[in-house]
């Protein structure tokens, strides 16, 4: 049988109070309502739900001493560790986009990555084609309509203009779906991964990457598409956590991954530093929960020295 939804809406007020009477300390009336108003309780709810007993344990929702800091704590991580993670998957993104543009130009030219014959899968080809057919109708980029009013053929534009204009997720699936794996390898060579590493790495990263986006809780969320990890170089194997490959999969070995691709391709970039400075300040530290082994700091991905900020 169907059960009828029937929480009702409570004002700013009585959401303090339900919190207070679950067992959570609200030191500050006047502060919690700004963050229920500005960030909303549902949103906030995910973050409070790690402070919660287990559903079936009898007495107060919330732990023993657990505060309405200690959440805003907790949310003020995850948003400043989605905002890092998006920087590094911005270096795997545009190394793809400018290596994968590159190589599809010196096999035939700015237009060989519309024969249907370098696709494994020619359902998903003409998908893709047709989704970004529509994308290149409707762009306002300058140099897209300087090629639509200029050239009548091809209909759509080199691939090095729609590379630039292609998410993250749709040129995942353009590179993915490439049927020449010695192709795939020479597109993966500048960011020094295994192609079948590559492909798998980053249909993940399109997930990590839009939950970023849509600024969804990141931390110790489990992902039901894990990456499959690279065994060489040695010491991005030695960094990852090798017993932590089948879903849902946590944080750890697609931030390692992220950091490998960066020290690639932009050595002089503090990300690494940047993000084990915010890992080392984690409000509960329980890394745990984002897949972190007990050791990882001390494994040699994290030991590298960058000064210099991109």
């Amino acid at each position: 049988m169907t059960e009828i939804y029937s929480k009702p809406s409570l004002t700013y007020t009585e959401q303090i109070q339900h919190l207070r009477d679950n067992g959570m300390a609200i030191p500050n009336h006047e502060e919690a309502e700004y963050w229920l108003r500005h960030v909303s309780y549902y949103r906030l709810s995910a973050y409070w739900l790690y402070f919660e007993h287990p559903k079936d344990q009898v007495g107060q929702r919330f732990k023993s001493q657990t505060s309405f800091d200690d959440v805003i704590a907790l949310y003020d991580f995850d948003r400043n560790l989605r905002r890092l993670v998006m920087r590094g998957t911005e270096h795997v993104e545009v190394a793809l986009r400018g290596s994968w543009a590159y190589q599809l130009g010196q096999i035939g030219g700015g237009h060989e990555y519309l024969d249907a014959r370098h696709y494994s899968n020619r359902s998903e080809f003409h998908s893709n084609l047709a989704k970004l057919a529509g994308d290149v109708g409707r762009s306002k980029e300058t140099y897209i309509k300087h090629y639509l009013d200029k050239y009548h053929s091809p209909a759509l534009p080199p691939v090095w203009m729609v590379s630039e204009m292609m998410s993250f997720g749709q040129m995942s699936r353009w590179y993915s779906n490439l049927n020449d794996r010695s192709l795939r390898s020479k597109i993966a060579k500048p960011m020094q991964l295994p192609e079948t590493v590559l492909v798998s790495l980053i249909s993940h990263l399109t997930d990590v990457r839009n939950i970023c986006a849509h600024h969804g809780r990141l931390w110790n969320r489990g992902f039901l598409r894990p990456p499959r990890l690279a065994h060489n170089p040695d010491d991005l194997k030695s960094s990852l956590d090798l017993n932590a490959s089948q879903a849902p999969a946590k944080l750890y070995n697609a931030i390692c991954m992220i950091a490998h691709i960066v020290r690639t391709v932009a050595p002089d970039s503090s990300w690494i530093n940047d993000i084990k400075r915010l890992l080392l300040s984690h409000p509960t530290n329980d890394l745990a929960a984002m897949g972190f082994p007990v050791d990882w700091i001390q494994r040699p991905i994290w030991n590298l020295q960058s000064e210099q900020s991109i």
